[in-house]
């Protein structure tokens, strides 16, 4: 049997071409990256053995790599690192994460009382993802904006 536990990333580009009054095209773009995150495996719990148990590994490996990242981008000082080449996960989210644009998370969760500790890291997760303060301006050509800026 095939396990279907990863994540997944449906990445959608969208560009807009405008005529102004001269008819000169302005084209303005931008990305929208939906992610569903694979929940952490706690090996102990599940007793995932074999090629199963090294999936939970790689899964839980990249979770902790974005929660290095989120953690850095909230924490951010001057100049300082962000380890966005920690994972691959990282890496495809780097414009999402800290560049330009705006992140939103939607963190879904169980009533179940065994899910507990992990209900309670997903809550603490999306806490600090939500601190992930940028500041995203429209992506156009450079004399599009200086002539949109003088109108």
């Amino acid at each position: 049997s095939r396990s279907s536990r990863s994540h997944a990333i449906f990445m959608i580009q969208v560009e807009c071409s405008e005529i102004d009054e001269d008819g000169q095209p302005h084209i303005r773009s931008g990305k929208l990256n939906l992610v569903d995150l694979a929940g952490s495996e706690r090996v102990e719990k599940t007793g995932a053995t074999g090629e199963r148990q090294q999936e939970g590994i790689k899964i839980n490996l990249s979770l902790t790599c974005l929660g290095h990242v989120i953690n850095a981008l909230v924490e951010r000082k001057s100049g300082s690192h962000i380890p966005y080449r920690e994972s691959a996960l990282t890496t495809l989210l780097q414009d999402s994460l800290g560049g330009n644009a705006k992140t939103m998370m939607v963190a879904t969760v169980g009533p179940a009382d065994y899910n507990f500790n992990e209900t309670i890291g997903t809550l603490q997760y999306a806490q600090r993802a939500k601190r992930i303060k940028n500041k995203p301006k429209i992506n156009e050509d450079p004399k599009d904006a200086l002539l949109r800026e003088y109108q």
